[in-house]
Formats: C-alpha cells, sequence, structure tokens
C-alpha cells in the first residue's frame, strides 16, 4: 500500500514515517523543511521536498505513487503565534488542507488521516472533554483546524471520502529505540523546554500562569506518548482500509498532570534541579484539558503502551541528549 505523510520530516509525523516503514508501506513525505529535518525521515522513505498547498505537485505525487492513504500532519501549531498571526495560520493549515483534500478527492485516494487539536474544543465547561463536547475553540491554530475537520466531514458526504480525524491532546516523549524525537527549533512545548534546560540549552523555565483554578495554581494537560499517539494513527489506517466509518476520536490517555507535575518528573528523571520562573498567562492557553479517551479505545480496539509519566519524560531526555551530541558533531 501507499501512504503520502505530509509533514513527515516532524517530530510526529517522523515517527509516524517509521512505523509505516516497519509495516512494510511504501512512503511518500511531502514537506518544505521548515521545521523538520531532512535527517528525521526514515531511509526506506521517499522525501519530497515541496509545499502541501501545491495543487500541480499533490496531483503528480498522488497519480505517480498510486497514493491510497493520506496522512496529513502538516501545520503550524503554536498558539501564541495563531493569536499573532492569524492569517498566517488559516493560510497554512485550512487554506492548504483545502487543496490537499480536493487532491485526495480529484485522484480517487480513498482513505484521509488527519493530525487535529485538542484546541478545537476552547476551555470546556466540563473535564475530562468527550468528542461530543461543542467545539469553541479560543485560539485561530484551533479554529483553523476545527475548519479543516469541518471540510473533511463535507467532503466524506459529498463525495465518499473516509477519514479519521484525531484531535491530539498533549504529545511528548519519543521514540524508545532512539530514532527520532522534539527536534524543532525553538520548541515552545513544556518538555522539550524543560529538558533543554535540565541539559543546558536554557538557563530557566518559564511557567505561563500560576493562578488557574487547578490545585497547584498551573495548568493541567494530558500527555500522551508519541508513540502511543502514532499506534493510534496505524490503527485508524487499518480501519480505514477495512472500509470503517469516518470517525473523529480524541487521543489521550484520560487523565492530566499540571505544569509545576510535569517539572517535577523532570527533575527527578535527570537528576538535576531547574530554575523555574513564574510569567503572566499566554493568550489562548486554557485551565484545563484532559481527553475522555473511551471512544478510541471502542472504535479502534486502541491499547496505550507508555501511560506513564516518567517512561515520557525519560525517553525524550535520552533523545534530548543525543539530539544535542548530534547537532555539536
Amino acid at each position: 500500500m501507499s501512504v503520502l505523510v505530509t509533514g513527515g520530516a516532524g517530530f510526529i509525523g517522523s515517527h509516524m514515517v517509521l512505523e509505516l516503514v516497519d509495516r512494510g508501506e511504501r512512503v511518500t513525505v511531502l514537506d518544505d523543511l521548515s521545521t523538520g529535518f531532512e535527517w528525521a525521515v526514515a531511509p526506506a522513505a521517499e522525501l519530497v521536498i515541496g509545499d502541501v498547498g501545491d495543487r500541480v505537485l499533490l496531483d503528480r505525487l498522488m497519480k505517480t505513487r498510486g497514493i491510497e492513504t493520506v496522512m496529513h500532519f502538516a501545520g503550524s501549531i503554536v498558539v501564541p503565534d495563531s493569536v499573532a498571526d492569524p492569517l498566517g495560520y488559516y493560510l497554512n493549515n485550512t487554506v492548504k488542507s483545502r487543496e490537499l483534500i480536493a487532491a485526495a478527492v480529484a485522484n480517487g485516494v480513498p482513505n484521509f488521516v488527519f493530525s487535529s487539536t485538542s484546541a478545537v474544543y476552547g476551555a470546556p465547561e466540563t473535564v475530562p472533554v468527550t468528542e461530543d463536547t461543542p467545539l469553541n475553540p479560543m485560539s485561530p491554530y484551533g479554529a483553523s483546524k476545527a475548519m479543516t475537520e469541518r471540510m473533511l466531514a463535507d467532503a466524506s458526504v459529498a463525495y465518499g471520502l473516509r477519514y479519521i480525524a484525531l484531535r491530539y491532546f498533549n504529545v511528548a516523549g519519543a521514540d524508545p529505540s532512539g530514532r527520532v524525537g522534539q527536534s524543532t527549533r525553538g520548541a515552545t512545548h513544556l518538555l522539550k523546554v524543560a529538558l533543554e534546560a535540565a541539559t543546558g540549552k536554557r538557563e530557566h523555565v518559564a511557567v505561563f500562569g500560576t493562578d488557574y483554578d487547578t490545585p497547584d495554581g498551573t495548568g493541567i494537560r494530558d500527555y500522551i506518548h508519541v508513540s502511543d499517539l502514532v499506534g493510534a494513527h496505524a490503527a485508524a489506517l487499518d480501519h480505514l482500509r477495512n472500509r470503517g466509518e469516518s470517525l473523529v476520536l480524541n487521543c489521550g490517555y484520560g487523565h492530566g498532570y499540571s505544569v509545576l507535575e510535569l517539572l517535577d518528573a523532570v527533575q527527578r528523571v535527570a537528576g538535576r534541579a531547574l530554575d523555574i520562573r513564574a510569567r503572566a498567562r499566554r493568550a489562548g492557553d486554557v485551565p484545563m484539558m484532559v481527553a475522555a479517551a473511551d471512544r478510541i479505545k471502542e472504535k479502534l480496539d486502541w491499547k496505550p503502551r507508555y501511560d506513564d509519566i516518567e517512561t515520557i519524560v525519560a525517553h525524550a531526555l535520552a533523545w534530548e541528549e543525543q539530539l544535542q551530541k548530534k547537532l555539536a558533531a
């Protein structure tokens, strides 16, 4: 089978490519390398450097490679940046996704797996958040993803495109074998920032918001290991290939950790103290975001393997240490 992975040189996409290659799939990666890395793409996959909104390129790839599934990871993901540059986010995340969906429909690609986000929910009144919670994004990032979900739903009705939209909660960790991990320059993910501080690359860790209505005043998030997230995508692929129904599913563990709890785990695993500094809240952040994860387990028979915060931190730390040696070489 032939799979097109957009954004396959990035953090989550590169892990997905490894999984697909390990499964014996024929994989084409489309990435503009704006945030990804050529070396992060598994050698057995073919990397095409280009724009996911380039319709001519998309048509050529889908026709010449016999693509039967699109896995769409490409996009901009930083909430505060989306508040500052909403039109840029709507272009990159929504307009270009429209071109990708249109190309899939025009070229008879039957299956589409979409990288969505819990940010589509905004600040829900009830936590854990179910897939039936009304969408109320608080940022252009969340809105841009919600728009793409709607386009997929409409395309499914009109053209028969089968799709699964996976709403990620907070993705963390790294490949347990140490092949890839979070490598983005200037990353804003809390765990990445904390590990850079623990390994001496940063002087301190900023905590944005210490006055939320949570037990310790900091935001609570549902951290999911990237390998478990990839496992959910693989299960989604199998579901669609078996002509399963289109679905929208949360990807999380169903419980969360506060910012300070995660930083405590980093200090325990790394054996080093962090310089933690309180800062004002960031635009678009919400107090608490935890998934109701029952539906994905039921619909896809998905079983997490790494639901342990110290395991997540340990895998990410091992990668961070390896990455710094790699960049220094």
